[in-house]
C-alpha cells in the first residue's frame, strides 16, 4: 500500500499518542475528525494500523532488568520452531531473525537478575538453542516508537 503524506502524518500522531481523537488529528493535517476516522479505517483494514496500545516504563512495574539475547540454534531450526518456543516466556518481548553469527534476537525484560539468569537458563535448555550470548542494559539512552519512514529520502519525489 501506498501511504500519502497525510497518511503518513496521521500515523505519526497515533503513534505519538494513540488516544488522541480524530478531531484532534484532523487539526494537525488539515482535515476534519470525519475525514481521518475513514483513513484510520482504511489503514486499519489494509493492516497497516494494526491496533493501539499502551506503553509502559518497564522499571516502573517492576520490570528493572533488560536484556538482549543472541540465540545460536542448532541446524534445521525453522524461525517458527523458534517462535513457538518462545512465545512461552513472557519476559521476551521482542524476538527477530537475524543475520549474523546469531540465528534469533530476544529482548528480555525480568524483575532482577536471578530473575534474567532463570529466563536465561530455561531458554538455553530449549532444545533448538546450541548456544546463547547475552548483552545486559545499563540505561536505555532512547526509546522510540516511530514511523519507519518520517522524512522523504533525499532526493525522493515527494508526493504533492
Amino acid at each position: 500500500m501506498t501511504l500519502d503524506a497525510i497518511d503518513e502524518q496521521i500515523i505519526r500522531a497515533l503513534m505519538a499518542d494513540g488516544r488522541a481523537s480524530y478531531g484532534s488529528i484532523g487539526a494537525k493535517v488539515n482535515l476534519s475528525a470525519p475525514a481521518v476516522k475513514r483513513r484510520v479505517d482504511r489503514l486499519r483494514a489494509r493492516g497497516v494500523v494494526t491496533g493501539f496500545t499502551v506503553r509502559v516504563e518497564p522499571a516502573e512495574v517492576g520490570w528493572g532488568t533488560e536484556a538482549y539475547v543472541e540465540v545460536f540454534c542448532n541446524p534445521r531450526t525453522s524461525g517458527a520452531d523458534i517462535a513457538r518456543r518462545i512465545r512461552t516466556y513472557p519476559e521476551v518481548v521482542e524476538a527477530f531473525m537475524v543475520t549474523g553469527d546469531a540465528d534469533a534476537l530476544l529482548h528480555v525484560f525480568a524483575g532482577s537478575m536471578q530473575h534474567f539468569e532463570r529466563v536465561l537458563t530455561e531458554i538455553s535448555a530449549e532444545p533448538f538453542v546450541a548456544r546463547t550470548r547475552s548483552v545486559l542494559v545499563l540505561s536505555p539512552l532512547l526509546r522510540r516508537i516511530q514511523s519507519p519512514r518520517t522524512e522523504p529520502e533525499p532526493g525522493a519525489n515527494t508526493p504533492v
